[in-house]
């Protein structure tokens, strides 16, 4: 398997490679040459398997690894995740389910990804016998999960930004409390997009670069997005893919996630539709209903990681739609980085409309669709599952519709106690979280600062 930039200007890597190099020395992000399909007899046999057979059959045949190698790493990954399904289903009414993404180390969906990447990178280091350096931003979740798969390995530095003051305080902790000297929790002044801007310009500072060996682990780095479509795999074989369609609905932020279960649909998942859910930062929304896709600034939410005017991922989306084309992807993305956006064509705007819809929920309708389902499910949603449930409901149809559930309502409780009257607790495993002592370093939105701060660390 060859894996391609978006841009088109970057050289074709095996899998290996676009991991280690997480984002393209063009700017771009990795996608697979071609996407490869699954048998219905395939998809079928992964009903009721365990969750890291289907990972091993999903995963398979875009790494270009043996079993015996992949799948022990899948095993370590997984027993990090504390639920004996790994993501199971809880029904929310008829033919309406939620997909339990927070039973892992950081309660949010992104230590399935982070875990295995986890893994995967102490297993190439330690053949190698070379060190790198990880730097990565976040709105709350993919930061905390990253930490928490890397804190005390071996030939691994990782430094991590997160807007200041912007995340819950369940996320702050998850990334400052750990103690292992290898992760540098860094707490930058301003919002998520500067954070990721900043992380982006490092990786286009070609000499800084090769110098600290610079790689990505949030949604950029294609094993990230790789792992997240194991589980649509594993929720719709359980709802009867491929005997019959399944939808989901997707809080989104940075696209990763809902663009992983395109490629899901792609390798001949039964996906009838797939939904993003936006908040009040609704850019995407507003781009599938307009062809206009422009920035209007970040207001925080109750819903902190979809605060996001930049999803990243939306660049292989667009890739895609304009038919892998990276001349076109590469003009989109110096528009909106030079004018704060652009005009998707008719074209790309069809294929896209093809592949998804999407829908838009309010702070007071976020709030209210959390105490709704508390008084009449008895389940208590985070805010960003709330959104997506409010906008699955808009959508329902004949097909299962599947709602992810990317965090434990734990991870915010202000926001949950406001709208329910219930604070919710920590795991028990986590219940001193807030006892432990913080490390934190603030940081300016300075991109030379952070640079030289980051060489003095790994010195």
């Amino acid at each position: 398997m060859r894996y391609q930039s978006t841009r088109g200007q970057a050289p074709e890597l095996d899998f290996e490679g676009a991991m280690l190099t997480g984002l393209a020395r063009d700017g771009g992000l990795y996608v697979p040459t071609e996407i490869p399909r699954l048998d219905p007899s395939e998809i079928a046999a992964m009903a009721g398997r365990p969750y890291e057979e289907v990972a091993l059959t999903v995963m398979r045949p875009f790494t270009g690894m043996d079993d015996a190698r992949l799948a022990p790493l899948i095993e370590r990954a997984y027993a990090a995740i504390d639920h004996p399904a790994r993501a199971p289903l809880r029904q929310l009414a008829p033919c309406h389910f939620l997909l339990e993404l927070f039973h892992g180390p950081t309660l949010a969906f992104k230590d399935f990804a982070m875990q295995l990447i986890g893994q995967l990178f102490q297993d190439v280091m330690a053949r190698r016998g070379e060190r790198i350096t990880i730097v990565g931003a976040t709105s709350g979740d993919t930061g905390s999960a990253a930490i928490e798969a890397f804190r005390g390995l071996d030939n691994v530095e990782c430094f991590i930004l997160f807007p200041h003051g912007r995340v819950s305080d369940v996320q702050r902790r998850q990334m400052t409390t750990p103690t292992e000297a290898n992760v540098h929790a860094l707490a930058l002044h301003g919002d998520f997009d500067d954070c990721q801007a900043a992380v982006k310009a490092m990786f286009n500072d070609h000499p800084f670069r090769d110098r600290v060996g610079l790689t990505a682990v949030n949604s950029i780095n294609w094993a990230r997005v790789l792992a997240q479509v194991v589980y649509y795999f594993a929720a719709a074989t359980a709802l009867g893919a491929p005997h019959r369609p399944v939808c989901f609905t997707v809080p989104t932020g940075n696209f990763g996630d809902i663009f992983a279960g395109w490629v899901a649909r792609q390798m001949g998942l039964p996906i009838d539709r797939l939904v993003i859910a936006t908040n009040r930062n609704d850019i995407l929304h507003r781009t599938m209903a307009s062809g206009a896709h422009r920035k209007q600034g970040v207001a925080p939410t109750i819903s902190p990681s979809m605060d996001i005017q930049v999803s990243s991922n939306f660049e292989r989306a667009l890739f895609m739609a304009y038919g892998r084309d990276g001349r076109a992807t590469a003009q989109l993305m110096d528009e909106l980085a030079r004018e704060g956006g652009f005009q998707i064509s008719q074209g790309a705007m069809q294929a896209l409309r093809e592949d998804f819809v999407s829908g838009r929920a309010s702070e007071d309708e976020t709030r209210a669709t959390i105490a709704r389902i508390a008084r009449t499910t008895g389940e208590i949603l985070c805010p960003h599952t709330a959104v997506g449930v409010k906008v699955a409901e808009e959508m329902a149809g004949e097909a299962p519709m599947v709602t992810l559930a990317t965090a434990h309502p734990a991870k915010f409780p202000d926001a949950v106690e406001a709208a329910t009257g219930t604070r919710p607790a920590l795991p028990a495993r986590m219940a001193d979280l807030f006892d432990r002592p913080e490390r934190v370093t603030e940081v300016a939105n300075d991109v030379a600062a952070i640079q030289s701060l980051i060489e003095k660390r790994i010195a």
